[in-house]
């Protein structure tokens, strides 16, 4: 058993959780600054994420283990290789999404009652686990995860004060959005070969992978773009967050100095280091910030 627990969440990346939670958690804290905070609130974002994601990432693994067992660079993940099998990973997703409905069940109960995460449980897991699909119809799918990931803060907002005030939420979202629209390109511009040649849809099968990193880069412009207007949106951020928005700047310039047309050899260092250090260094700045207001 411990040996599946940990082969399931060597699967899902369990360690990738970093890339959303903390915008999840950051939404959350500026939602506690005019809300009263409760344990249970906390709790449900916890469960609710982690369960999202696992559904969503071995629903993934499921739905293109044929494609990765035709990829080299994919060939050897748990399914294709068979060290995990359909069944297996299937009862996995399962359980994981009925976690993720049961947890919305914290914040119905509570009191006040916000029965709202309840009532968008079911279409928020659909859309989440249908961008494993989208690859297969449009090379927007990039832009499907990026949603998908936005849902994270925007849900954390919901789930604490309800539909009130969402210029904030959406604007980290739209953030979100755009930040892993971009990363995501560039991550795919090692499989821009393959996908053409298996009649996949991606950005870099499209228009190559010069005009992929360009189309990046634009999409991590939008998203500095957005955390600024955050900052005006918003009465409980000032010059700590300034000056941790002015560094994310700086890992946004530095991960597309790695990744190159003729060198993806530093994808990996690009797609989850200096994320990595993005999503948990703005949570920190945050924290911070609101620790000394």
């Amino acid at each position: 058993m411990l040996t599946v627990t940990r082969k399931l969440l060597e699967l899902i990346r369990f360690s990738h959780t970093v890339f959303a939670l903390p915008f999840a958690a950051l939404s959350a804290a500026l939602a506690w600054r005019d809300e009263p905070f409760r344990w249970e609130d906390l709790v449900g974002v916890l469960l609710c994420m982690v369960f999202a994601r696992s559904a969503a990432m071995a629903f993934n693994r499921v739905a293109d283990r044929h494609i990765d067992a035709r990829n080299p660079r994919t060939a050897g993940r748990h399914l294709p290789a068979g060290t995990l099998t359909v069944g297996t990973v299937w009862l996995f997703t399962l359980l994981c999404g009925a976690g993720f409905v049961a947890s919305t069940l914290i914040f119905y109960l509570r009191e006040p009652a916000n029965p709202w995460p309840l009532y968008l449980a079911l279409p928020t897991l659909l859309f989440v686990m249908g961008y494993s699909l989208a690859k297969r119809f449009t090379s927007l799918a990039h832009f499907w995860l990026g949603v998908a990931l936005m849902l994270a803060p925007v849900a954390a907002w919901v789930a604490i004060r309800g539909f009130t005030e969402m210029t904030v939420p959406l604007l980290l979202g739209g953030a979100v959005g755009f930040w892993v629209a971009g990363f995501d390109i560039l991550y795919a511009c090692q499989d821009a070969a393959f996908d053409k040649d298996a009649g996949l849809h991606s950005v870099p099968a499209r228009f190559g992978i010069p005009r992929s990193l360009r189309i990046a880069a634009g999409c991590h412009a939008v998203m500095f773009a957005l955390l600024v207007g955050l900052y005006f949106a918003s009465p409980h951020l000032g010059i700590i967050f300034l000056t941790g928005l002015g560094a994310v700047g700086v890992l946004l310039a530095y991960e597309h100095w790695l990744v190159r047309p003729d060198d993806l050899t530093r994808v990996n260092r690009a797609f989850f280091h200096v994320n990595g250090v993005i999503s948990l260094g703005l949570l920190a700045v945050v924290l911070v910030q609101l620790a000394v207001r």
